[in-house]
C-alpha cells in the first residue's frame, strides 16, 4: 500500500519479542491521518531512520528510556516535511528531523524538532552523518575516546553508520585506524573508500591472529559497537591507560541468556585494573547533545570537503521497515539504513 494523503499506515508494538523479532512483534494498522490542534503541527514522514537501540526499546527491561507500550506507535527518528503547522518557527513545507515513528503521520509540538528548512541537500542524511548516528561516532571518539596523533584506534562495526564515521574522524585526528566488519566486500570499502589503514573480517577463519598482526603496537582506542567474540579477540590486545567507548552491543541484543562459557567478568575486571584502563557507556544525546552546534559544524565541513564520505542502505516502502530492522540486528546492513515512506 503506497503513502496516501487521507490514509495513516503505522506499526505498532504487538508483542515483546523473545530474541529476535519476528512477524508477530509488530504489528501493522491503517487509520485516519491525525488532526492537528492549537500549538502542534502536522509531519508528513518521508524517512524512517533504523537503529540497533530499537530493539532495546521493544523491551519492558530496565533500561536507560521508558519501553516503547504494547498497542503504541514503534519509535524512531524521521525526516519529515511540514504539511500544517501552528508551532512558531515552522511552517507548510519545511523540512525536519523529528521523532515521528513507524508511521506516515505524526504530529509535534515542535520540542526537539530540528528545521532543515524548504530545500535541505540529502534531507536523509540528518538522520545519519549529519545526525544522531553522526553525532554518537564524534562525540564518543571525542570526549571519551580522546585521541592522541600516532594512537591506534580500533573501531567494530567499521562499515555501519557510526564505526565508519569514528574511523575517519580518527584518521583526520591523526591515528592509525584499523577497522573490524563482516565480509570481504565491507573490509574493502572500509580500506578502500573510507580510508582506514587496515580492515579485519571477523567471520573470517583466524580473527583473533588477523587483528594481533594489524596492530603490532597495541590498541590505544577501541570503539566498541559490537560485543561478543569481536570483544574477545580486542581485550588482550588493549594498551595500558586505553580507553573503550561503549556505544553498543548488537551482537548481544536478541541473546535470551548469557554467554555459554566460563566467567570472564573477573578476566576483564582484572584488565581494567593492571592496565588502568577507561570503560565508559554513554548515550548520546543525554551526555552530549549540549555539543550538537559544535558536531555540527566540524562535521559539516568535513563532509562538504569530503574528508568525510558516507553511504546509505535505502529501503522502499514502509512495509519493508520490520525485516529490515533484522537484517540490521542480523549484520545485513552496508552503511545507514532508513526506510524510504512514500514511492
Amino acid at each position: 500500500m503506497p503513502q496516501s494523503e487521507t490514509r495513516n499506515r503505522r506499526f505498532v508494538l504487538a508483542e515483546r519479542p523473545k530474541g529476535e523479532p519476528d512477524d508477530n512483534t509488530l504489528r501493522l494498522e491503517t487509520g485516519d491521518v491525525p488532526t492537528p490542534g492549537a500549538g502542534q503541527m502536522l509531519l508528513r514522514n518521508e524517512y524512517l531512520s533504523l537503529d540497533p537501540y530499537m530493539r532495546g526499546r521493544m523491551s519492558d527491561a530496565p533500561s536507560y528510556a521508558p519501553p516503547v507500550e504494547l498497542g503504541e506507535v514503534m519509535v524512531g527518528g524521521t525526516v519529515a516535511e511540514v504539511v500544517r503547522s501552528d508551532v512558531k518557527g515552522f511552517e507548510a513545507g519545511d523540512w525536519v528531523v523529528a521523532f515521528g515513528g513507524w508511521q506516515d503521520y505524526a504530529l509535534s509540538d515542535g520540542k526537539g524538532v530540528i528545521n532543515l528548512g524548504k530545500n535541505p541537500e540529502n534531507p536523509s542524511w540528518a538522520l545519519g552523518v549529519l545526525g544522531m548516528p553522526g553525532l554518537t561516532a564524534w562525540a564518543g571518539l571525542t570526549q571519551i575516546g580522546a585521541p592522541k596523533a600516532g594512537e591506534t584506534l580500533v573501531v567494530a562495526a567499521a562499515s555501519g553508520p557510526v564505526g565508519a564515521t569514528v574511523g575517519q574522524i580518527g584518521k583526520i585526528l591523526g591515528c592509525r585506524v584499523v577497522g573490524i566488519a563482516g565480509g570481504p566486500e565491507k573490509c574493502a570499502h572500509v580500506v578502500d573508500t573510507l580510508g582506514f589503514d587496515a580492515c579485519i573480517d571477523y567471520k573470517a577463519a583466524g580473527f583473533p591472529e588477523a587483528l594481533k598482526d594489524a596492530v603490532p603496537d597495541g590498541i590505544d582506542i577501541y570503539f566498541e559497537n559490537v560485543g561478543g567474540a569481536v570483544f574477545d579477540a580486542v581485550l588482550p590486545l588493549l594498551n595500558t591507560r586505553a580507553r573503550v567507548p561503549v556505544c553498543g552491543l548488537i551482537s548481544q541484543y536478541n541473546a535470551t541468556s548469557l554467554p555459554e562459557g566460563p566467567d570472564r567478568l573477573n578476566l576483564l575486571l582484572g584488565a581494567i585494573l593492571r592496565k588502568r584502563m577507561t570503560f565508559r557507556g554513554f548515550i548520546v544525546f543525554d551526555d552530549f547533545g549540549h555539543l550538537y552546534p559544535e558536531f555540527a559544524r566540524e562535521m559539516s565541513a568535513w563532509v562538504k570537503d569530503g574528508r568525510v564520505r558516507y553511504r546509505e542502505d535505502v529501503i522502499s516502502g514502509l512495509e519493508q521497515a520490520p525485516s529490515a530492522f533484522v537484517g540490521l540486528l542480523r549484520g545485513e546492513a552496508f552503511g545507514k539504513r532508513v526506510v524510504r515512506l512514500s514511492d
